[in-house]
């Protein structure tokens, strides 16, 4: 998880995924090369670690490109980066560790279900998202079991609601958001040279 994902954003996807996973850790960075829990993994003889993250050398989950014999009898062990693209790009540019991983994928996923949050697009989730996808192409390839896929879709569902009701609960009654007053009066005025609400 990125640093200030940890440090501000208290309501986050990768913190309640955490919370839902038994057997996931929490590593707080932005670099990873010299981080002992990070490296510890991925030299673990007994561990086949890869990196969760899309691309053309990714092998696809969903298609059945890693099979339970790749693992050699090893424990897979995934990492997911957390925080915004913007954010996970340089992480991984800045850890060369993670760079040298296998990386797999998932495809034909579900559209985003984050609905207080626009992805920067189609395609994007978040890491609540694809940790449910990762478990989903991870038990149709045999690799792990699922057993209730839809309790961190609720408890998901859960945070957002929760979040929603927070933020109308500090607004005034009359508070109508600035998306929505432009799209009653109009965004833009060119004759004007004001925005007009």
């Amino acid at each position: 998880m990125h640093p200030y994902e940890y440090r501000h954003v208290k309501l986050n996807t990768g913190r309640l995924t955490h919370h839902c996973l038994a057997e996931s850790e929490l590593i707080v960075g932005d670099r990873f090369d010299e981080n002992e829990s990070v490296q510890a993994l991925i030299d673990d003889p007994k561990n086949y670690p890869v990196l969760l993250f899309p691309g053309k050398e990714a092998r696809d989950l969903s298609k059945g490109e890693l099979q339970a014999e790749d693992l050699s009898g090893r424990r897979l062990v995934v990492f997911l980066l957390d925080g915004t693209w913007r954010m996970v790009r340089p992480m991984l540019r800045f850890s060369e560790c993670l760079q040298r991983l296998p990386r797999v994928m998932f495809s034909n996923a579900h559209p985003s279900r984050y609905v207080i949050k626009r992805q920067p697009e189609a395609g994007c989730l978040s890491t609540l998202e694809a940790a449910h996808e990762l478990l989903i192409a991870l038990e149709r390839s045999g690799l792990d079991e699922y057993a209730e896929p839809e309790q961190m879709l609720d408890l998901f569902a859960e945070m957002q609601a929760f979040q929603v009701k927070c933020e109308q609960e500090n607004q005034p009654p009359d508070f109508v958001p600035r998306k929505e007053r432009a799209k009653r009066v109009g965004r833009y005025n060119p004759s004007k040279r004001r925005k007009v609400f």
